[in-house]
């Protein structure tokens, strides 16, 4: 799995980097800015980039956009709306983290960082992620399969209305007037193979005791 850290501080972004590339938890990818993980995540304007991101640890107070905003603008975009987003700050008041967990937060964490806070956090929420990816894959299958099928219903053919048929012979006529026999005419409106056998009435006739 990958994660995105934003921060404008070189400090932080390899300190963040150094504790989980040590873990081994997840692939780190950095960005000095909120437009540089714009960039990154492909959603700004005529760029290109790679969205393949499963979290992202971002700064509050960054020059450029503060995070809180760069926040609501990731969770804006469709595709990236599952993506968690662990806010980075040095501020603990109510206001602030509720604030940022409005704009789409799933959780946060306090300068100075602590690695064992950090590595917990980051497992936390790296699980939920994982569910989350698992759940969109179950609903793929879900749709495919729904597909299918009702595909396969619009195959199937029905018989519908009323049929014009010998009181005689039994034979049935089609929209071109041409008759044919019920096995001949089923097989043409219909999916169904028959197989042959002899009812104990026809069983007693052709073959009386």
């Amino acid at each position: 799995m990958r994660a995105l850290v934003v921060d404008d501080s070189p400090v932080i972004r390899e300190l963040i980097h150094a504790i989980l590339t040590a873990a081994g938890q997840v692939e780190v990818v950095t960005a000095e800015s909120a437009h540089d993980a714009f960039r990154l995540l492909a959603i700004e304007d005529h760029d290109s980039g790679d969205a393949a991101i499963d979290l992202i640890l971002m700064d509050i107070m960054m020059s450029d956009m503060d995070g809180i905003s760069a926040c609501r603008r990731i969770k804006a975009v469709e595709r990236l709306r599952d993506i968690p987003i662990i806010m980075v700050t040095g501020r603990t008041d109510s206001v602030g983290l509720q604030t940022a967990f409005n704009a789409g937060a799933i959780d946060y964490l306090t300068k100075p960082l602590n690695t064992v806070e950090l590595l917990a956090r980051v497992s936390s929420v790296l699980a939920l992620k994982r569910e989350i990816d698992l759940r969109k894959s179950r609903e793929r299958e879900l749709l495919d399969k729904n597909r299918d099928l009702e595909q396969a219903l619009k195959e199937v053919k029905v018989l519908r209305g009323f049929i014009p048929i010998c009181f005689h012979c039994k034979k049935i006529r089609d929209d071109q007037g041409d008759w044919h026999t019920i096995e001949t005419y089923i097989k043409t409106h219909s999916e169904l193979d028959f197989s042959h056998g002899l009812c104990p009435e026809c069983m007693d006739k052709r073959f009386p005791i």
